[in-house]
């Protein structure tokens, strides 16, 4: 393992997208649905940006990428599909120790985006070490259908439920005999 898989919060948090593509898109996408504030750069954007700035949290600022864009972020991606300006977000974002994502470069990222299955509250990512995305997709694709629609529900009863198990069953090893004789 190359690569450690982490979840990082976002909420509240600006985060940059230099990109105003497809992929742009998606990404800036994936940073609202963890309820991050974005901020994308681009010259021009694709159809669909407009109607993710309608939230309010999606920024669109038409530009070419400059290093004072990333003042505040917590998290960069690069997306740009030029290759001198994705090298240039990865190096200010490296500069200012903000964690940055070049998609399709894993050898400028300090971090990869996994493929994703959410279940509202169970989250698998599935990695490769950034070698084999489309196998690290198409996996995805496999659990995603494996797994029930309403995992969901079940981790928000068991939530509910958490601190009463806790107070009943004090120690950690208990807790694992009791969850997997009564699961």
């Amino acid at each position: 393992m190359e690569w450690l898989p982490i979840f990082l919060r976002l909420r509240g948090h600006r985060c940059l997208v230099a990109g105003g593509g497809s992929v742009a898109l998606r990404k800036a996408r994936q940073l609202l649905a963890a309820g991050a504030s974005v901020t994308a750069v681009a010259p021009e954007f694709a159809a669909g940006f407009e109607e993710a700035a309608r939230g309010g949290r999606l920024e669109m600022v038409r530009a070419r990428f400059a290093p004072t864009m990333l003042a505040g972020c917590r998290l960069a991606i690069a997306a740009t599909g030029d290759a001198a300006v994705n090298r240039e977000v990865a190096a200010a974002a490296g500069a200012l120790g903000i964690p940055v994502n070049v998609v399709d470069a894993p050898e400028l990222c300090s971090y990869i985006a996994p493929a994703i299955v959410d279940r509202d509250g169970v989250t698998i990512a599935i990695g490769t070490d950034g070698a084999a995305p489309i196998l690290a997709r198409e996996v995805r694709a496999r659990i995603d259908a494996a797994l029930p629609r309403g995992l969901g529900r079940i981790a928000a009863l068991v939530a509910r439920w958490r601190a009463t198990v806790r107070r009943c069953i004090p120690s950690a090893a208990a807790r694992r005999r009791f969850c997997t004789t009564t699961i």
